[in-house]
């Protein structure tokens, strides 16, 4: 075994995120399963939001110059703009030239006797065409990690059918509609170009992933089969022609070492942890709309007071920034005298530590993929509120497809808040949910058994990379 482990680790792998939370921490879980099963592994990362390599230290990181800072502070609102402005500036060609030198650097090495493992490919997130084109100009194969789910990857494929069919631009007269080709996706479900000042634009966006996959040399989800069994043979079938295999390696937060502390680029709050072991065990809500969702101050006011009213206790993130134009919004007038003895409100949370907690029953949240996963695997039923891009795909699932919770649609209103809160954490309808959700968790916690999809999927990754080496394959040859 001590042979065969020595020469896994004579291949090394790059990888490289976008910078927000929730490309990050999925790509660099991903790292911790590489660098587990006996990869070297460096991370290339821009300075804009940077990981921290003191967490990591089995991993190695490289930073590329970028402009990703100045990008994202000059546009004036969060959602679509930002991913705009963020994308423009990863495809700038400093980034691209950085990640260049910083592969060839890596190349180099590898090609010393007796010197560094040798580069076999670089991981890239789906948006990431820059760098892609960086690895290609060096003959080296990349492999994309889609951060969404395997839903969402195939309707951002699907847009030139959705114009074509009329679907799109969406009507107020057809936003109920069942989109019939993606099921069970309503058109008020789509992310709509046509909404943002430049379409042209939020079609390039949504086509990156794409464009990214096809010229890859694999693709990894971030799911498991149980849980989009029939979206991921699709995407199989479609990718068997072009002969790029795919890997869906789900829930990755749970095949990895690095836990949520470890990705986090906020302060985690852990003293919630304390307060939630003076609860009685299920009956705290969770309530985060995750890293970059912003709502306005009447949205603000209008969760305040329906967490008040609801009556349940509840843990609320409150993070800086999430009120769009403030920065450390403050508490409606009276809603803390409200709430005295069952409200802890917060600006981050270790939020897999929370979800895992005995006192939650369930988890209010904008419906980020990473987010949901770690909701579905601790059996957390959850009260949806997406709103942009894949979240608005994801709360369709959860209510629609796997009837895990109840989505919350339309304005943001104190009474229809109550109201849901109440559905969800009492009664018949409720109680159904939860089984649901206790189903889910069992069966995702199957797949990261050994002999679990999951955990074989991770092995044919590994057999995946080592090829682009030339190194025999650990898993196939029965050792």
């Amino acid at each position: 075994m001590a042979g065969v482990g020595r020469r896994r680790r004579a291949a090394r792998v790059a990888l490289m995120p976008l910078p927000f939370q929730g490309h990050i921490t999925p790509m660099l879980q991903l790292a911790g399963a590489l660098h587990a099963r006996g990869l070297a592994v460096t991370v290339l990362h821009t300075a804009f939001n940077a990981p921290d390599p003191t967490r990591h230290p089995g991993l190695s990181f490289v930073s590329v110059p970028d402009a990703i800072a100045d990008a994202v502070a000059a546009t004036a609102n969060g959602g679509a703009d930002r991913v705009a402005a963020m994308n423009a500036a990863v495809e700038a060609p400093g980034l691209a030239e950085g990640v260049r030198d910083a592969l060839a650097s890596l190349m180099r090495l590898g090609e010393e006797e007796g010197g560094e493992p040798r580069l076999a490919c670089l991981v890239i997130d789906a948006t990431l065409t820059a760098a892609q084109k960086a690895a290609s100009g060096l003959g080296l194969p990349t492999l994309v990690l889609h951060t969404c789910s395997a839903a969402c990857f195939r309707l951002f494929g699907s847009y030139d059918m959705l114009y074509d069919k009329g679907y799109l631009p969406a009507q107020e007269s057809n936003l109920l509609l069942p989109v019939k080709e993606l099921p069970p996706l309503q058109v008020r479900d789509l992310f709509d170009p046509s909404k943002l000042p430049n379409k042209e634009i939020g079609l390039k966006l949504l086509n990156l992933a794409s464009e990214t996959t096809a010229s890859s040399s694999g693709a990894i989800f971030n799911t498991f089969g149980a849980l989009e069994a029939q979206e991921l043979e699709i995407i199989r079938n479609e990718l068997a022609a072009k002969r790029i295999p795919i890997f869906a390696i789900g829930p990755l937060h749970k095949l990895t070492s690095i836990d949520g502390k470890g990705t986090s680029l906020l302060n985690q709050d852990c003293t919630c942890i304390e307060w939630l072991d003076t609860q009685e065990s299920g009956c705290v809500l969770y309530v985060s709309f995750g890293s970059v969702v912003n709502v306005t101050l009447d949205q603000f006011t209008e969760i305040a007071w329906g967490l008040a009213n609801s009556g349940k206790p509840f843990l609320w993130v409150v993070r800086p920034g999430l009120v769009l134009g403030v920065e450390k919004p403050e508490l409606p007038e009276g809603f803390e005298c409200a709430v005295e003895g069952r409200g802890k409100v917060i600006e981050w949370a270790p939020q897999q530590e929370v979800l895992a907690h005995s006192a939650i029953s369930g988890f209010w949240t904008h419906n980020g993929w990473n987010s949901t996963l770690e909701g579905i695997f601790e059996g957390v039923p959850m009260l949806s509120k997406p709103h942009i891009g894949d979240q608005l795909v994801t709360g369709r699932y959860v209510e629609d497809r796997w009837k895990i919770g109840i989505l919350l649609e339309g304005v943001l209103e104190r009474g229809k808040i109550e109201k849901a809160i109440t559905m969800l954490m009492e009664g018949k309808d409720g109680m159904e949910i939860r089984e649901r959700a206790k189903d889910m968790k069992e069966k995702a916690q199957l797949c990261r058994e050994s002999s679990g999809s999951s955990q074989q999927a991770v092995d044919n990754l590994v057999d995946r990379i080592l090829s682009f080496s030339g190194i025999s394959s650990f898993y196939s040859n029965g050792v």
